[in-house]
């Protein structure tokens, strides 16, 4: 695990092991700590925890949303009321000071030109670094034609991509199961390429993530997320204070193709759903249905299926 590094750093580590020893998977809340202590550190915080330093932390950044905002706000929270145990002057914080909205906004469907700009925007991110651009293409790339999750990707080691089958052994997932995900041939070509890229920039790394970052660690998935957001605004998707499509989106892009391949492909989509549901990792089938958004070709489709049979019972009547 990283050092924290901040004037809470003994009281961070403690903190996150504890929870992780609940039995809690804490990947989220530890980044979310771990940008915290950056934060305080970079900033030589010396004093108390207060309501003003995890506002300040919590809304420094511009292209943050309110949600995003208000989460780490409460993350930190959350650690103050810890903190205090052990330092009773951490005073109090507010939990309504910034609150989450409860509603959940629609999901970015991706368009093919979408995909396509993102896609070459990602794999042109940095001129000064290329290797950074190919790796970030192909883990967005992946992200789009399979479905998996964010922390699944980056969670992703070299033994678990056999880069001669295309199967992926996906670990410790959403629901704490593994599962297997073949890829398109085109996906594993890509990811071909980037180990092949991979290995020669960096010969005799140790790491045994499959994507590296630059100081050849693990990617972090905040990381990962906040790469994303610059390419979303670079191609017009994201307004600079926040606003637009996440990298989860891509997940329900790849659920609504494949439903909408389906319906063309004149297949039984109800019989096909539980096949979805697998390769995507949910536990029980109607889970996938959250990712479903009822997009107007999908809808049309669907509509198209159903007056179509509709017709045919009438027929045989």
């Amino acid at each position: 695990m990283k050092r924290f590094r901040s004037v809470f750093a003994e009281r961070l580590s403690a903190y996150v092991e504890l929870r992780r020893g609940l039995g809690l998977k804490f990947e989220v809340q530890s980044d979310i700590l771990r940008a915290f202590d950056r934060y305080a550190f970079e900033r030589k915080h010396s004093g108390l925890l207060t309501q003003e330093l995890a506002m300040d932390f919590a809304t420094h950044r511009p292209n943050v949303s309110k949600k995003e905002c208000a989460r780490r706000y409460q993350v930190v929270r959350n650690f103050s009321e810890y903190l205090a145990t052990f330092e009773p002057r951490t005073p109090p914080m507010d939990p309504r000071a910034l609150r989450r909205s409860n509603t959940r906004p629609p999901a970015h469907i991706f368009t093919d030109g979408e995909l396509e700009r993102l896609l070459h925007e990602a794999r042109h991110i940095s001129a000064k670094n290329p290797v950074r651009g190919v790796t970030l293409h192909a883990m967005v790339g992946l992200a789009a034609s399979t479905g998996l999750r964010r922390g699944e990707v980056v969670r992703l080691d070299k033994a678990d991509v056999d880069l001669d089958t295309g199967v992926l052994v996906v670990r410790k997932t959403k629901f704490n199961k593994e599962r297997l995900v073949p890829v398109h041939s085109t996906t594993l070509e890509v990811l071909r390429g980037y180990a092949a890229v991979r290995d020669a920039a960096f010969p005799d790394c140790g790491c045994p993530a499959f994507f590296i970052n630059m100081w050849r660690r693990r990617f972090a998935r905040n990381t990962l997320q906040q790469s994303f957001w610059d390419v979303t605004r670079r191609v017009g998707l994201r307004e600079e204070k926040g606003k637009g499509p996440t990298l989860h989106d891509l997940r329900h892009t790849f659920a609504v193709r494949r439903l909408a391949a389906w319906y063309r492909a004149g297949a039984d989509v109800q019989a096909m759903l539980p096949a979805l549901a697998t390769y995507m990792g949910h536990v029980h089938y109607s889970d996938t249905a959250y990712y479903i958004t009822a997009t107007p070709e999908l809808m049309g489709l669907a509509a198209e299926r159903y007056h179509g049979s509709a017709e045919g019972r009438e027929a045989k009547t």
